[in-house]
């Protein structure tokens, strides 16, 4: 461990606060140091205050996915049990740039990009949590005036071998690729964040576990309890792989509407059902167990546990009324066959006969006439319906006018004529 302390075990806890270390601790990765939550829990109902429970919130983007969404439920849950969630817009960081889990530092963002990423950011998060229990701070604040000798002094605290602890560092430097000072300042940055705010237990998915260990090492050193460092699992995508990214097409937006979160949470893996049902749904322990034995034996049985898990997650931003409706269109387009109704019109190009597989290129239907043709000879292509004939790349135009073009089961284009 990076601090190098072990905090006290309880000798004994209230009911209340051994409730709230169960529910608390559930589908994390991991909570240190070990019995640091439930003494906390204990200081702060001894001295009748909330838990001050940060979250650093990266404005690189402009919209969050379940994989953000898993530790802002468990934020949520602090929420309910009645603590203060501190929400820290990494404005100030996010000119910096963090490499975690990357081979090369983010790239900067300007002033304008990180305010307008944040406001879009908090919009979103405020769908999971609770806004009378939310105190927001942007890190500039305190970041933004600190001088050179502040820098420096909190600096000292850190060493060159305790920054290189962190995976990614080692990693690097063991291969030789450079490593910039500015990335060693960021630990240090976000580290100085729990020690502005006073936090009591900073939240994190596993990748963040240095840097949060970081905020124990400073509040130590300015003379605060160092905070509860608590983790949460990293959610694969809908491909059962990578980390659920935007970038690589594997996510569903907290903003995706109802059918399309239903129809992509019906194509992630079977092996993801249990995962899934407790990262995203947050379905009971007992459920999730018969879940993961449907997903075990496959078949219809795994299709219902699918089933179960992507209704759970769109009812949890949408409501039962609209999951409801959205397992009813997907029947409808999928199981029924039938044609999407609300399919994006694409204009055809100019020409006659027209190529399919650029066609299919241009309508954002395949990433490359190779593989365009690949999907027309699987005979995972059609027209309205009907399965398009294997080796047949040109058609009239006459042929494709006003028909829905499809690939596959969820992606599809209304072919229109240019006005």
């Amino acid at each position: 461990m990076l601090d190098g302390t072990t905090d006290p075990q309880p000798s004994e806890l209230a009911p209340a606060d051994a409730r709230a270390v169960d529910l608390l601790s559930a589908g994390t990765a991991a909570v240190l140091p070990q019995g640091a939550l439930a003494e906390a829990l204990a200081a702060a109902r001894a001295a009748r205050r909330p838990l001050r429970v940060k979250l650093g919130i990266d404005p690189s983007g402009s919209e969050l996915t379940l994989g953000h969404a898993v530790v802002l439920r468990k934020l949520r849950q602090f929420q309910d049990c009645g603590h203060l969630a501190v929400l820290i817009v990494g404005d100030f960081t996010g000119m910096v740039g963090d490499p975690t889990g990357k081979s090369a530092v983010r790239s900067e963002l300007t002033a304008e990009q990180a305010a307008a990423n944040a406001r879009g950011y908090l919009d979103q998060v405020l769908r999971i949590l609770d806004p009378a229990r939310v105190e927001v701070r942007r890190n500039s604040e305190w970041l933004g005036s600190m001088t050179m000798t502040d820098v420096v002094r909190e600096a000292r605290e850190l060493t060159v071998a305790q920054l290189l602890e962190r995976d990614d560092f080692a990693q690097r430097f063991a291969a030789g690729r450079p490593i910039s000072l500015v990335e060693f300042l960021y630990p240090l940055l976000q580290g100085y964040d729990s020690v502005a705010v006073r936090a009591d237990v900073e939240l994190g998915g596993t990748d963040q576990t240095y840097n949060l260990h970081v905020g124990r090492v400073l509040q130590r050193a300015h003379g605060q309890p160092p905070q509860v460092v608590l983790t949460v699992p990293i959610l694969e995508g809908l491909d059962g792989v990578a980390k659920m990214s935007k970038s690589l097409g594997n996510y569903v937006a907290l903003t995706d509407p109802p059918a399309e979160q239903f129809g992509k949470l019906m194509s992630i893996p079977d092996s993801l059902i249990g995962r899934y049902a407790t990262l995203c749904a947050g379905l009971p322990p007992a459920e999730v167990g018969k879940l993961e034995r449907a997903a075990g034996i496959g078949g219809p049985g795994a299709a219902a546990a699918k089933r179960r898990v992507a209704g759970a997650v769109v009812t949890l931003y949408w409501g039962a009324a609209a999951a409801a409706v959205a397992e009813g269109e997907f029947d409808a387009r999928f199981r029924a066959r039938q044609l999407p109704v609300n399919a994006p019109t694409h204009e055809l190009p100019g020409g006659d006969p027209l190529h399919l597989p650029a066609l299919l290129v241009d309508a954002g239907l395949a990433p490359s006439r190779t593989a365009a043709r690949r999907f027309i000879d699987d005979g995972a292509v059609r027209l309205d319906g009907q399965e398009v004939p294997a080796g047949r790349y040109d058609l009239p135009r006459a042929d494709l006018r006003g028909r829905v073009l499809q690939r596959g089961r969820r992606h599809a284009a209304r072919l229109v004529e240019a006005p």
